[in-house]
Order: C-alpha cells, then structure tokens, then sequence
C-alpha cells in the first residue's frame, strides 16, 4: 500500500510490514521516515543491520544470498537498499520482486531512494513492494505550511514560537526544509525551553548568516584554510557559542570517518556519501576532503575535537577558540603541531 510520510507513525504503531520503500526529493524527511521504520525494528527485535548500496556494479545476487543466510545467533536483521536513483535496473528489480515476494518474518527490508516518476511507479518492483508492503511517499512541505512545520519542530525542544518568529525563520530559509532544520537545532543549542519571539530569534541567529557554522566545515573540507580561518574569526567576532561550532566541525569529522569505513568495504565515494546521509550540497566538499584526508587523520582531529569540548566545559586549561583554529588548519590539511 501507498501511504504519505505523515501516515507512518500509526501505520508502525500498528505493526510492521516486511518490506517498507521510503521515496522522496526531501532528504531530511526521507531520513527520517527510515529512522524511524529502524526504530520500531530494532524495539522489535530486529538488532542486525545489512546495508547495500545499489549503484552501478552492485551484486545483486550476494545481496539476495545475505538475505537468505541465518545468522549466527539467530537474530533479525533489517536489509537495507539505498539506491542512488530509483531504477535499479533488471537483476535490481528482479531482486527487489524477490525480496517482496518470498518475505521472511526474520528479515525487514527498507529501501531509500528518490522522488520516482510515474514510469518508475508503474515498474514490476514497485508495484511488488505496493502488494506486499508499504511505500512510504515524502513530500515537500510547501511555504504556506512551513511556519507550522518549523513551530511543531521546535516544540520537540520545548521551545514555543509566537507566530511572528515561526514566519521570521521560515522567511529566513526560503522554503529550504534542510536550511529550517539546522536553524531549529541552533536554537534548541542556543535558547533554554521557553517562550520564542521573533526578537529572540533575531538576537540567536541574527545575522550568523554572514559567517555560518555550516559555512566553516565545508571551507575546511574543501581545504579552503584562509576562508574557513576567516569564517571562525567571524563566528567568535559575532558572539556564536564555541558549542556550536565544534558541533558543526566535529558533525562532518564524524560523517567523513564513516564515509572512509564504508568505502574501506568497497563503496564509492558516492555511495558513502548517499549511505550516511550527507546532505546533497555538502557532498563535493566531502568529497574533496575524502580524497585528502587519511584516516588516522581523521581519527586525531576526532581526538582534538573531544579536547576542545573539555575546555569548552571546564575541564581542560587552555583557549577553545585557539585549539579550534588548529583544528580547523589541521581539518583544511595544514600541517600544525598540537599543544601538550
């Protein structure tokens, strides 16, 4: 069966299927929607995790045998497909009808991918899943809406919004869901729960816009050492909390460390990419970085990035802001010494 994204909580309150296909051109959401399938999986016993990417060259036939195989300890596993666009070709699509077909009540499927056209719709394969399953189809939240959506987000953090500073972030993002997302989560970084107004909001957020915490670990991926230099001049400039910072640096160090295990096992950096869930805009930076950085290099800027938050909170001595320009240097591959 179809059903939108805003219907899968009851549909999983009620049970789970045995195959779930999550599609849409908002990743956030179709993020979510996938955390949560996984979350009601493993409440459910389903405490394995195989995950596939199928892009061009996947072998579609050791995917079919892993879903065939028992494990060990006899425990559930959820199988999971990315596909990097929604035709995963005939062994794909034989595959998938396979999976949908013959089910096994120790196995849960999700597959991830794109928007699909009606063509795609209208495929064998995803009309198997529709038999057996459920398709869970994301769409965007139009502009009008938006104010509600970011005002309901920022209730989970116990942060209650007047109208005026829900329209004040939502004129803010443009319409950007992934942009509403990140303002969300700086205020729940920034404000205690209470009351937001939009003079609150133009006091936490207010014109960072200059010099974005986002802004300054895509410099550094990049390997734009002065750019992302100047960035973190601006940011401390203008007041932002060290905490946000190292929040947003240490974000993609973690993204970048994952990437390199999975390619580690074979994927591409595209693969990687899509499987972690890095954004779409942030993907060429990381790239970039992939490509630079090796992974006991990654691992010491992880380490630098726990020192600087022991300072941040008391328990180290010395400068955060000074220890977050070297590891932003170090992030952009200048080499520095660290301090004792």
């Amino acid at each position: 069966m179809k059903i939108p994204g805003d219907s899968l909580p009851p549909q999983l309150a009620r049970g789970l299927s045995s195959i779930y296909l999550v599609s849409g051109d908002e990743p956030l959401l179709v993020n979510e929607a996938a955390d949560a399938i996984r979350a009601r999986a493993r409440n459910d016993g389903f405490t394995e995790r195989d995950l596939h990417v199928g892009e061009r060259g996947c072998d579609w036939q050791a995917l079919l045998g892993d879903s065939r195989a028992l494990s060990l300890f006899a425990q559930r596993k959820i199988i999971e497909i990315r596909l990097a666009n929604p035709t995963p070709g005939d062994q794909g699509a034989a595959a998938i009808i396979e999976l949908a077909t013959q089910s096994s009540a120790d196995n849960l499927v999700l597959i991830v991918t794109a928007k699909m056209d009606g063509r795609v719709q209208n495929s064998k394969w995803v009309s198997a899943i529709d038999k057996h399953g459920v398709i869970v189809q994301v769409w965007p939240v139009d502009l009008p809406k938006l104010p509600g959506w970011i005002r309901e987000r920022l209730a989970r953090h116990k942060l209650i919004a007047d109208t005026a500073a829900a329209a004040l972030l939502a004129e803010r993002v443009e319409g950007n869901l992934l942009a509403a997302h990140q303002e969300v989560e700086k205020l729940a970084l920034l404000l205690p729960p209470g009351p937001v107004t939009a003079e609150v909001v133009l006091d936490a957020v207010a014109d960072s816009a200059r010099y974005d915490v986002l802004q300054l670990g895509e410099a550094a991926m990049r390997g734009a050492t002065v750019r992302a230099l100047r960035i973190l001049d601006g940011l401390r400039g203008e007041g932002i909390d060290a905490t946000l910072v190292l929040w947003a640096v240490n974000k993609d160090l973690q993204w970048i460390a994952r990437a390199q295990y999975l390619m580690s096992r074979g994927q591409s950096a595209d693969g990687a990419s899509n499987a972690i869930y890095v954004w779409r805009p942030r993907q060429t930076a990381m790239k970039q970085a992939l490509s630079r950085l090796r992974p006991s290099t990654v691992r010491g800027l992880i380490l630098d990035a726990e020192r600087i938050d022991r300072s941040i909170k008391g328990a180290a001595n010395f400068d955060p802001w000074v220890e977050l320009e070297g590891l932003v240097a170090r992030m952009a591959g200048v080499k520095l010494p660290r301090a004792a």
